[in-house]
């Protein structure tokens, strides 16, 4: 299912513009990785939101949608925010507190900066949900042991191997993209010293090659796989191939893996879509396993998992209070914009009545003057903006604040503007609609 919904980082602008063509959604983002299809959006309607999204998942992936209904998780406000901190700070990532997410994360903001639809709403969502991974990291040790996809494969093989069978095994990593790097730093900390990479250009290699000096990486081309296939015990794969590499007639023709595997052939594919067809897992002397597998590797530490979540999860209810604060003083801004204009414009037109009856004044004195009337203006206002605005230490509900800002707009004559009535009238006839 992952793997017909999956966007490519290249799809997302396209994707966001598309979504927010839509009705009822007026900003969107998109996070795709090899774990998770997420899409978060603004929507005028919660359940008109929810229909046109699914309507697009369905209509992009060719999935039908009483198919995909059956697997979608739905969460709004405050649950949406909550999980989407526990996205960045790898607290719902198959192996507990891992870094690759919170770059994903980072990504997905800094692809919406250029796109219209990822808004002021979700700009600040993905921004407080950095700060919050960032945190959660620092100030925790849920990152003490913690491991990409990458490692967590690496530590599956360690623990499908013979005792010190790593060492002994031909080890063959198919593709040189970022993953299979990962793949190679984490088997060469763990004492794999020679291993076979089978990949499209000779040029990543050997790139990976002067990174890794301290290890024989040898290259081959890919017209040369199933032959390297054939030499190997344990078998990476990582490649953007849309269709699998591997198929269950080609690996039955491979002979038998070495004693150092106690012959059994290992592939252990992290790739989304498949690079080994589901099928080769019914070949006895064959064992596949997948990203899902992994949460073998999970699950062995599951208490410390717990009790590292509960520091984090602290954090999270922080940075949960402090980006509910900022959206819900986002009603109150035009408010306060228009008030300091307006208290500027009486004591600009009062300044300039009063310099005049004196005649000639000196730059200092007319400094002074001016000063004077700031402070004034600054003492007067400073009761009505605490009132407007809201922190995460105000007592008081967002009702409270947005009954002050209504009573400050009709004391001191503050209307909206025909922008923000045009904006307001175009939300209404989309919930018509």
């Amino acid at each position: 299912m992952r793997e017909k919904l999956a966007l490519p980082e290249a799809e997302w602008p396209r994707a966001i513009e598309e979504l927010c063509n839509q009705n009822h959604i007026e900003e969107a983002a998109v996070l795709s990785t090899c774990n998770r299809m997420e899409i978060y959006v603004v929507a005028l309607s919660w359940h008109r939101g929810v229909r046109e999204i699914s309507e697009w998942m369905s209509k992009t992936s060719g999935i039908p949608i009483g198919e995909l209904r059956e697997h979608l998780f739905i969460l709004q406000n405050r649950d949406a925010t909550e999980h989407l901190f526990r996205v960045a700070s790898g607290l719902d990532s198959l192996v507990l507190g891992e870094g690759q997410i919170l770059a994903q994360v980072k990504q997905v903001y800094k692809i919406g900066q250029g796109v219209v639809g990822f808004g002021r709403c979700l700009s600040g969502l993905f921004k407080q949900s950095i700060t919050a991974g960032k945190r959660v990291r620092s100030e925790t040790n849920i990152a003490a042991g913690a491991v990409s996809i990458s490692s967590a494969a690496v530590e599956l093989a360690l623990m499908k191997l013979p005792e010190g069978g790593l060492l002994a095994a031909h080890v063959l990593v198919v593709g040189a993209g970022k993953m299979s790097k990962l793949l190679i730093k984490h088997l060469v900390s763990k004492g794999c010293c020679k291993l076979v990479v089978v990949n499209r250009s000779e040029q990543r290699v050997v790139e990976l090659q002067n990174e890794f000096p301290e290890a024989e990486l040898i290259y081959q081309p890919l017209n040369k796989l199933l032959e390297c296939a054939g030499e190997a015990d344990l078998i990476f794969t990582s490649t953007a191939s849309e269709s699998p590499i591997f198929l269950k007639e080609e690996v039955l023709s491979l002979k038998s893996a070495s004693d150092a595997a106690a012959g059994i052939r290992c592939f252990i594919d992290i790739s989304v879509p498949r690079n080994v067809s589901a099928c080769v897992s019914e070949i006895s002397s064959v064992q596949v396993f997948n990203v899902d597998d992994l949460r073998e590797v999970v699950e062995a530490n599951k208490e410390e998992r717990k009790r590292k979540a509960v520091e984090a999860q602290l954090i999270i209810e922080e940075e949960l209070k402090s980006f509910e604060a900022w959206r819900d003083s986002l009603e109150t801004v035009p408010t306060i914009k228009k008030l300091r204009a307006y208290a500027e414009k009486v004591r600009a037109s009062e300044l300039e009545k009063c310099l005049s009856k004196f005649g000639d004044i000196s730059a200092k004195n007319r400094k002074l003057i001016d000063e004077l009337s700031r402070g004034i203006v600054n003492k007067l206002l400073h009761g009505p903006m605490q009132h407007l605005r809201t922190d995460t230490t105000n007592t008081r509900t967002v009702s409270e604040i947005v009954e002050n800002m209504h009573a400050l707009e009709r004391m001191f004559d503050l209307k909206l503007g025909s922008a923000s009535l045009e904006q307001f009238r175009s939300k209404v006839e989309k919930l018509s609609e």
